[in-house]
């Protein structure tokens, strides 16, 4: 029997939502690879906030979380996984023992398929889905314009974003994460209701 690992590093660690029936125990933290990342995708599920999404351009290496597939095949722990994320398949990461490798950064591949033979693992999928600051913006992401972004965003919009930013796990210490840390505007966002 095959033991695939889903990776996760977002919202996926406080909220497994439709996935949780579909994996074994719980998260071990800061067991998977380390993985550039960045928040640098504009969300309509998270009500066009940003979230952290793997970035080969912009994305520093960031702890990655672990949580056991109750699949045995890697195609089926893709489908769940691309259920949860209300995704295509096609948008979904995956490496497998059998010689599977997909995702858009061959690098990113390589260093999950390394990390799955050092760790015992047979395979493991994870969300591929990429930066889109500037398809949504006109202009490349940058912590200046990411944090102008934020300021654009008002009601539940904004308190989604921040919920969403300030709920990443710990370990998702980006610059855009640590710049806002530091805002005063940012940090005011803590005391409202």
């Amino acid at each position: 029997m095959s033991k695939i690992a889903i990776i996760g590093w977002g919202s996926l660690i406080w909220d497994l939502e439709n996935l949780a029936p579909h994996t074994r125990g719980g998260w071990l933290m800061e067991r998977g690879p380390r993985l550039p990342m960045e928040f640098s995708r504009i969300s309509p599920k998270r009500k066009m906030g940003l979230v952290v999404c793997l970035d080969p351009v912009v994305g520093v290496p960031c702890a990655t979380h672990v949580i056991a597939s109750d699949k045995s095949g890697i195609g089926a722990a893709v489908d769940d996984l691309a259920a949860r994320e209300r995704a295509s398949a096609e948008r979904i990461g995956a490496v497998h023992a059998d010689g599977i490798q997909k995702g858009r950064m061959p690098e990113v591949c390589e260093r999950v398929a390394e990390w799955c033979a050092a760790e015992g693992w047979d395979g493991a999928v994870w969300t591929d889905l990429e930066p889109n600051f500037a398809e949504h913006t006109g202009e490349a992401f940058s912590l200046a314009r990411g944090l102008a972004y934020l300021r654009t965003l008002e009601g539940e919009n904004l308190a989604e974003a921040h919920r969403y930013i300030t709920s990443a796990p710990e370990q998702t210490a980006t610059p855009m994460r640590r710049l806002l840390e530091a805002d005063p505007w940012w940090r005011s966002l803590d005391a409202r209701p």
